[in-house]
């Protein structure tokens, strides 16, 4: 009767350890990236068409990250640090991203050795067709190869 008390009291110890180390680890999960659906969005600046509209996006497939969410509303960043407000029917889970590093190459395969295609300017907008170890395949205008994903700020995976 013993041995079950103490097998009882060590499991309990164990539960309310998880439990007060759970909010940590739920803390460093991935940044949640989404794309722009359309064209033409606004950003607001508070979660309701009430507010005035900060500025209007005219980039289809710009990923932006999320930073709050209020009701049908989500709070963004993008890749410039502008934030405010979006609808969440303007928003995209589309793979996309931007290339911050001036001259980045894109080449044929995932690998240095491989043939370069082009060269590409820092805010290209790319679409993510996949990635894989450190390189992403993406397409851009009438450029499809693969870049280092350290050059891009966006959704990966």
């Amino acid at each position: 009767m013993k041995k079950n008390k103490q097998k009882y009291l060590i499991s309990l110890v164990l539960f309310f350890s998880i439990l007060s180390f759970l909010p940590k680890l739920l803390a460093n999960e991935k940044i949640n990236f989404l794309s722009l659906k359309n064209n033409e969005v606004n950003l607001r600046q508070g979660p309701s068409f009430k507010y005035p509209i900060k500025l209007t996006y005219y980039k289809k497939y710009l990923p932006v990250i999320i930073l709050d969410k209020s009701e049908t509303w989500r709070k963004i960043k993008d890749f410039e640090n502008n934030s405010g407000w979006i609808h969440v029917s303007q928003l995209s889970k589309k793979n996309s991203a931007i290339n911050i590093k001036n001259n980045s190459i894109l080449f044929k395969k995932p690998t240095i050795y491989s043939k370069p295609i082009a060269k590409l300017e820092a805010g290209r907008l790319v679409l993510i067709k996949r990635c894989k170890e450190k390189w992403c395949k993406i397409t851009t205008g009438d450029f499809k190869g693969w870049i280092f994903e350290s050059s891009l700020w966006g959704k990966f995976k």
